[in-house]
């Protein structure tokens, strides 16, 4: 194949499809030998191979555009939201069910009563969080809508 120009085989890796299913690759061989050395057995064997090995790039391939896109949203923000914001925001995509305060978001990141309490609101206007006041304290939970609320911004 890399001789005929198919580039894209130079990034595939059969040798780990065969090593995860050695028994099909020993009997491919064995129907060969048995059938009059009648080869198609074997080929039909290494073409399943390849298309594994290209679903699995493919799959890779996906991964890292995700990733990249998830880092240049991250760049993205970082001008827009501060070191804490960022890693509440990192949190909540993780957890979705979390919920922060003012008190704890003060001792996770070091800062005054007044650092954070502008931190959870400013998220919370910009809605990626939603706020709720039960009793004297407000509670701030992920929006339900998050990843389209840090696409929009």
């Amino acid at each position: 194949m890399m001789q005929q120009d198919y580039w894209l085989c130079q990034f595939i890796s059969i040798s780990q499809v065969i090593y995860q299913a050695p028994i099909q690759y020993g009997k491919s061989f064995l129907h060969a030998e048995t059938d009059g050395n009648d080869a198609t057995y074997f080929l039909l064997h290494q073409l399943e191979v390849i298309q594994k090995a290209l679903a699995e790039l493919h799959r890779y391939i996906e991964q890292k555009v995700n990733q990249r896109r998830a880092l240049e949203r991250r760049i993205k923000l970082s001008a827009q939201l501060n070191a804490r914001q960022l890693d509440l925001i990192a949190h909540a995509l993780r957890h979705p069910d979390a919920q922060y305060d003012i008190r704890s978001h003060q001792n996770d990141h070091g800062v005054v009563y007044q650092t954070a309490r502008t931190d959870l609101l400013n998220l919370a206007d910009r809605g990626l969080l939603v706020r709720r006041k039960i009793g004297k304290t407000w509670y701030f939970s992920p929006a339900s809508d998050l990843e389209t609320a840090l696409d929009a911004l």
